[in-house]
């Protein structure tokens, strides 16, 4: 995969991502009075570092072939396009005496980095698409 392909992928998957934060988001202040909800948050960008890591550590590196099911598995590389963005659940906090721990104002917030950061990724997505006209040209 070319370096072009590569980064549209990617600032596609994080659109993609970005717009399920914005529900998730949205769904945790329309729930902010609901006693006992706990408020999610989506978990995406640790888990796609660690594939890009193992990636750039695999390089160069002794490669394990199992032949056999029953081979240990090594922590070889792990493609970034298997990462799939997890839902988690904040069970640690209390924000309110119902049990509720959503801020309405931290959700407002949320939602307001949120717009922004797919704001900038469209651009991004705009420049990479000028980029490959500008040399069809």
């Amino acid at each position: 995969m070319n370096s072009f392909a590569r980064t549209t992928d990617l600032i596609h998957r994080a659109l993609d991502v970005n717009t399920l934060r914005y529900s998730t988001s949205a769904n945790n202040l329309s729930n902010a009075d609901v006693p006992n909800f706990k408020r999610s948050d989506i978990n995406f960008e640790s888990e796609l570092k660690r594939a890009l890591d193992s990636e750039e550590n695999a390089r160069g590196q002794f490669q394990l072939a199992t032949t056999d099911p029953r081979h240990i598995k090594s922590d070889g590389v792990v493609d970034y396009k298997n990462v799939e963005p997890r839902r988690v659940l904040d069970y640690t906090t209390t924000a309110k005496a119902n049990g509720n721990n959503v801020d309405p104002e931290q959700e407002a917030m949320t939602l307001l980095r949120i717009q922004l950061n797919y704001q900038l990724l469209s651009q991004m997505e705009n420049f990479q698409f000028s980029q490959a006209q500008s040399v069809l040209k």
